[in-house]
């Protein structure tokens, strides 16, 4: 790739970004503005903003880079995503919008008039915002470093300040505008190369992708491993190493490995022969989270359609049910996707923003496993890396090749930054919403600016101690704390009246904490092989019916701590505006510590 025009597309990127936050500056005038961009972003504008912000690096990068090491089993990951808005559409996205919150903290203490039940929120609110941020610096540090070289946190750094910048400065309307922009680019960026990509494959007469078969090279290729993996071979393989393999040195020394399973060192050089067979990586105790989620198990394609007791590993069907579910439930509780229905008129407007996101996700997601196909076939040695996120950004250069590969691999990593930028403008704005209200001593427009600094600071610095993680399942594990905690808590606020906030607060420790204690262990390494592992990788399976269980057992063993005006919220939240009387931009309770400030007042700047 031409790291000229790689980093002149970048740069044109970050501009157009800041050109596009300073036109929302200039029309920002009020407090209003500022949070929720005065409650009248319509449902084309919203669904355009929604869409750029949800379309992370998980989806421009991650789900090309599983498809590519896993097959169709990682397409349940853009279906997941997709469907997770039919639900938002369905349950929550009007009465969420009727609620006049800000934050889901406002709507968590409103709604059940306990403090106690807001401040638990905000410290979800932050943990799922942080937990999301992080793989997007990092998967901006590994796009800048495959485009100039740069070290891997020069990426996050960059991100980091743009980002604050543009939400400091303009706040909700500044990022809607940016948002909607970037979707159109990602959407383009994708397209246009994909189309160019297919038309090459189809004159090339190039095999399909086969992911029933292990992946065969084209052409002569050395691969350095960045770190110790362990490989499954089910035939003999010749190869010449540098390095250690099954703790034998070798200086480019012809080897012949037997089938089986076999330690490589970091560090070490594989020189594969034209045809050869890429050896599967397989996960174990020196991967310490596989990409597969499944503990001890070779990555096999086609794993999810194994039933639980069959086959090589039995773990796979579960892993895909946990999955789905984290992503089907975890979209209504994502802090940045809650705060945008905020911005609507009306409910009835939330609603066709709704209807409308889920049509430009739907499209957007028809790319990124193509892109995983070609990979398979152009790129196989990617999956033993570790750095198949990669995919995206190096197949024009691959397949076409000259200047117009370098041209398409630049539009590819202009849309994978723009991909970076939209999703942490939104996380950043919604976790510097809670800590303004909720940590710092004062809310006002001044101190939101001093949020935005620690919302990206905290997951930057993390990110640079913290080891390498696929974007798409580090994004996966927000997902399922959010479907634990946010999705109990929304739908029984939004749907049950005798929810208390003694359940509530209890649903949220038990349910979205130990999805969080999960996940974080899994990260770090400590769960066991095997059934342990698969538990809690892949949490939501017990943990989203452990959240709605306990808030519903605990509820009705406190009948009487059911709020005093449930009924009256209740009402407001099911019937449409003009029949409760009440203006879109009221908040649920009247001098709500967390309610935005009047629409009238001035923004300081």
């Amino acid at each position: 790739m031409n790291q000229t025009y790689a980093v002149a597309a970048v740069t044109a990127v970050v501009l157009a970004t800041v050109l596009i936050g300073a036109l929302g500056l200039r029309i920002s005038r009020t407090t209003s503005d500022f949070y929720v961009a005065s409650r009248t972003v319509g449902p084309g504008l919203n669904a355009a903003a929604i869409s750029g912000e949800y379309l992370s690096a998980a989806s421009f990068l991650g789900i090309a880079g599983l498809v590519l090491v896993q097959g169709p089993a990682m397409l349940w990951y853009p279906v997941g995503y997709t469907a997770g808005y039919l639900v938002l559409l369905v349950l929550v996205a009007a009465p969420l919008r009727r609620s006049g919150a800000y934050t889901l903290s406002d709507f968590a203490e409103a709604r059940l008039e306990s403090p106690q039940v807001r401040r638990i929120a905000s410290l979800f609110v932050v943990g799922i915002g942080w937990l999301y941020l992080l793989p997007q610096l990092q998967g901006a540090g590994l796009t800048l470093e495959i485009l100039t070289g740069a070290p891997d946190w020069v990426g996050g750094l960059l991100v980091a300040l743009v980002v604050t910048g543009t939400v400091a400065a303009g706040g909700m309307r500044s990022i809607t505008f940016v948002q909607a922009f970037q979707y159109w680019l990602k959407l383009t960026a994708l397209l246009v190369p994909a189309l160019f990509l297919l038309a090459a494959w189809y004159g090339d007469g190039a095999p399909r992708a086969r992911f029933d078969a292990p992946a065969v090279l084209r052409g002569h290729t050395v691969v350095e491993v960045a770190d110790t993996v362990r490989i499954g071979l089910d035939e003999p393989l010749t190869l010449t190493v540098t390095g250690s393999v099954d703790s034998v040195s070798y200086e480019r020394g012809t080897v012949t490995l037997d089938p089986g399973t076999h330690h490589v060192l970091a560090g070490t050089t594989l020189a594969f022969a034209p045809g050869a067979e890429l050896p599967e990586r397989v996960a174990g105790a020196t991967d310490p989270f596989p990409a597969s989620g499944r503990g001890d198990s070779r990555l096999a394609p086609l794993g999810w359609s194994q039933p639980l007791a069959g086959g090589r590993d039995g773990h796979q069907l579960y892993a895909t049910y946990g999955l789905i579910l984290a992503t089907f439930l975890g979209t209504m509780g994502l802090p940045h996707v809650a705060v945008r229905f905020y911005t609507s008129p009306h409910g009835r407007a939330a609603r066709r923003t709704t209807l409308v996101v889920l049509g430009l996700v739907g499209a957007f997601y028809l790319l990124p496993p193509l892109y995983g196909a070609l990979g398979r076939i152009y790129a196989p040695e990617l999956a033993l890396t570790g750095s198949a996120d990669a995919a995206v950004l190096v197949l024009p250069d691959r397949i076409l090749g000259g200047l117009l590969g370098d041209l398409l691999g630049a539009l590819l990593a202009g849309g994978a930054f723009a991909a970076f930028l939209s999703t942490a403008s939104g996380l950043t704005m919604s976790v510097a919403g809670v800590l303004t209200q909720d940590v710092l001593p004062s809310r006002g427009v001044r101190h939101f600016r001093l949020a935005t600094l620690l919302a990206t600071a905290v997951p930057l610095a993390v990110g640079v101690v913290a080891s390498k993680v696929p974007v798409a399942d580090a994004v996966g594990l927000a997902f399922a704390v959010s479907a634990s905690s946010f999705c109990p808590l929304l739908v029984l606020g939004i749907w049950w009246r005798r929810l208390t906030p003694p359940g509530a607060m209890a649903g949220l420790l038990l349910g979205g904490g130990s999805a969080l204690v999960a996940v974080m262990a899994t990260r770090a390494g400590l769960a066991p092989e095997g059934w342990p592992h698969t538990l809690m990788a892949w949490p939501a399976v017990w943990s989203v019916p452990l959240g709605f269980l306990t808030m519903v057992l605990v509820s009705l063993a406190t009948p009487r701590r059911v709020p005093p005006g449930t009924a009256a919220l209740l009402a407001r939240l099911h019937l449409p505006e003009e029949f409760t009387g009440l203006p879109g931009e009221t908040t649920l309770a009247e001098g709500n510590a967390g309610s935005v400030p009047a629409p009238a007042q001035e923004v300081r700047r």
